[in-house]
């Protein structure tokens, strides 16, 4: 045999036999202690730093936006409609003409009131013409004092018979004007009830408009938390159509009577709307902030509670350690929490999902890339 082929032979069965030592029951001389765990690798989303923040807390309220400024505009007096000078979604302003009734028939009332004017003023100035020569007549002693009374009683009837004429008149001259329908303020025509050749009674709906400059949230609240409702507190709110962007506005009234279905107390919220962002018929939902403050402020998701007082798990050393928070006022809203003790602004917390990892546990963040 070749003796190089066997010692090749014997160093691969060496190779080989090598790792088979150990378990054997072998044991190498000046073994070395386990190597210690690899940290748990925390992703970005899995942490937040702790920070300073204003923080509201209050009432939850929901309801649904409407015009605070709606004027549906009817007809004052019968008539066919001649014209509707405005359409749907047309803005208008104060004063501005938005339809005209035929005036015809009231002109006439107007005209034949007026020569009822000028006849009651042609018989007061006689019955005045008259009673002061009876007047005259009466201090010579011409006359008796029953001639007098009649010619004083004549001008009295005389005068009243003016002013009435006259009251007749500004009827006849209102009723012409209410041919003309105008816009009580500055708006949006949201309606039109009437087209040219229409024949309208007095009622009869022409052209509805709203102010959307200022809209009203009308809202309820658990009759519970009624008495954190005042006029004047600040509420913010949300729309579904918009996520992401926060609303204002002030509690204008609150409605004194219970709804004993519900259980619910309702409050009017006056909601500035200068730029159009929101439409009536939006539902809305928000807090009352009848409470505030700067403190510490952490997500909700960034509590334990698995032991029943409120806890954090926060990075110190490379490692979690769990901590026992004091909370304060709770934006349910936003969805955080002020915490009174227990996190120092720039704390390292974990949330969400990351709560699972054991206090004591070696943890690293995952770096940006």
């Amino acid at each position: 045999m070749d003796p190089t082929m066997t010692t090749t032979r014997l160093v691969l069965l060496a190779a080989l036999a090598a790792p088979l030592l150990p378990a054997c029951g072998g044991k190498a001389d000046g073994a070395t202690a386990a190597a210690p765990a690899p940290p748990t690798i925390l992703a970005r989303d899995n942490v937040i730093v702790a920070d300073s923040a204003l923080i509201e807390s209050g009432p939850l309220v929901s309801g649904t936006l409407r015009p605070k400024l709606v004027a549906v505009l009817r007809a004052q007096v019968g008539g066919r409609v001649l014209d509707v000078l405005v359409e749907e979604g047309q803005r208008v302003r104060a004063g501005q003409v938005l339809a005209r009734i035929d005036q015809a028939a009231l002109q006439d009332a107007v005209l034949g009131a007026r020569a009822q004017v000028r006849s009651a003023e042609l018989a007061l100035q006689l019955a005045e013409r008259d009673r002061e020569r009876t007047e005259r007549l009466g201090q010579a002693g011409a006359l008796a004092e029953r001639d007098l009374e009649a010619a004083r009683s004549a001008a009295l009837q005389a005068q009243a018979a003016l002013d009435d004429a006259r009251a007749r008149l500004r009827s006849a001259e209102e009723q012409l004007g209410y041919t003309t329908v105008r816009a009580p303020f500055a708006g949006v025509v949201v309606q039109t009830a009437a087209r040219p050749g229409d024949v309208l009674q007095a009622g009869n709906e022409v052209v509805t408009v709203v102010d959307p400059s200022l809209l009203e949230l009308e809202a309820s609240v658990p009759v519970e938390q009624y008495r954190a409702v005042r006029v004047g507190a600040p509420v913010t709110f949300g729309v579904g159509s918009l996520p992401g962007r926060a609303f204002r506005g002030r509690v204008a009234r609150v409605n004194a009577v219970l709804d004993p279905q519900t259980r619910q107390v309702t409050l009017y919220v006056d909601v500035p709307n200068a730029d159009g962002a929101l439409v009536a018929g939006l539902f809305a939902e928000g807090r009352l902030a009848d409470r505030r403050a700067r403190a510490i402020v952490i997500p909700l998701q960034a509590l334990d509670q698995r032991e029943g007082a409120p806890a954090v798990l926060r990075v110190a050393g490379g490692r979690v350690e769990r901590v026992t928070v004091e909370l304060g006022l709770r934006d349910e809203v936003a969805e955080s929490v002020a915490v009174v003790t227990g996190v120092s602004r720039g704390d390292t917390l974990l949330v969400g999902g990351a709560l699972t990892v054991s206090a004591g546990t070696p943890v690293r963040v995952a770096q940006d890339r």
